[in-house]
């Protein structure tokens, strides 16, 4: 089968940093589904992986975690798909990747993908809208549990991303919160208030005297996609006492004791944790993909497919590792069908 590979980390420009090669075609274990891949897209994660996760000498890693396709074979314990069903999902980090014809998923955290997009726009939506779920719902826990004093906000930094295009969506769509998003430029503002931001603040300035001049109060919920360690003393300032905070990157040097006299709780999202662990609960991420699925194709949200790149090959995915590493990319970018001949 036609995959896109590397065998050593390298900057993107490289030649040996993607290639286009031929794998054989894996065989399901248990609880596996083999999906023909139709569609994926690429997130952060992807670029990280590749810069820093080299495979066994000799051997090669296909990156690529979002995908969209159609289910060709079932292993012998999985009994939530058959042969024919179209899916979407998110993939596990410490398996080969989407970035291939043919890809190995446990049906656990595979999800009906929604009957009223194409395949490009169901791919752009599963990693992103795990973690902004997660985040958000398991983690805050933005539903019903009000911080006690804070202005029934949240603040979402990096909302033209990936995770924050969701995560706007989720936060307007199914909860009472008014939503702050961060954005730079006039595209990323556009982006952001069409999603359902009800104020838009700039992150490449101080966040704290943006929000306090909002006049809407202290908020008590904050969620950084992005950047985290560069926005930790803005988010200390401005986040209610008692507040909850949640991330997604790394913040390598930020100081946790900053948030200590406020009693503010932080939390780490990582989606690929329940798959990763096989945790007893690893089968929410299938259920709540069904239920992003209904909402969309209810018309509760939308895709947040940013740009159609091409089809799936290794220079498709160079120009998508570009754009993320430059940091100027909108919503998701989609790779989509394997080029004939």
């Amino acid at each position: 089968m036609r995959a896109v590979g590397y065998q050593t980390s390298q900057p993107i420009d490289s030649a040996a940093s993607l290639v286009d090669i031929t794998l054989p075609r894996p065989v399901p274990g248990d609880r596996d589904l083999l999906v023909e891949v139709r569609a994926v897209s690429v997130n952060p994660v992807d670029t990280k992986v590749r810069r820093n996760a080299a495979p066994e000498a000799g051997s090669w890693k296909v990156l690529g975690w979002d995908a969209a396709g159609v289910v060709v074979e079932c292993g012998p314990g999985a009994s939530l798909f058959k042969p024919g069903d179209e899916v979407f999902y998110a993939g596990a980090l410490g398996r080969q990747g989407s970035s291939a014809e043919f890809h190995l998923v446990d049906e656990r955290i595979v999800a009906r993908r929604p009957r009223s997009l194409d395949w490009a726009e169901s791919a752009a939506l599963p990693l992103t809208s795990v973690t902004a779920w997660e985040a958000l719902f398991d983690r805050l826990g933005i539903r019903g549990h009000e911080v006690p004093g804070a202005a029934s906000a949240i603040l979402v930094i990096g909302g033209a991303g990936g995770v924050g295009s969701i995560a706007i969506q989720l936060a307007r769509r199914l909860t009472g919160l008014t939503v702050i998003a961060t954005a730079a430029r006039p595209e990323t503002r556009d982006w952001v208030a069409a999603l359902g931001a009800h104020h838009v603040v700039d992150h490449g300035q101080p966040l704290a005297p943006q929000v306090a001049a909002l006049g809407i109060g202290a908020p008590g919920l904050v969620f950084s996609t992005t950047q985290s360690a560069r926005h930790w003393g803005q988010v200390a300032e401005l986040i209610a006492p008692q507040g909850r905070f949640a991330l997604i990157d790394d913040a390598a040097g930020a100081d946790i004791g900053a948030f200590k006299t406020r009693c503010v709780s932080v939390h780490w999202e990582y989606m690929f944790a329940r798959p990763m662990f096989e945790t007893p609960d690893m089968a929410v991420q299938g259920a709540l993909l069904n239920e992003v699925a209904d909402l969309v194709d209810d018309g509760v949200l939308r895709t947040t497919l940013g740009k159609r790149l091409g089809p799936i090959n290794a220079a498709t995915l160079k120009q998508a590792h570009r754009l993320i590493e430059s940091g100027t990319a909108r919503g998701k970018l989609v790779a989509e069908g394997f080029a004939t001949g």
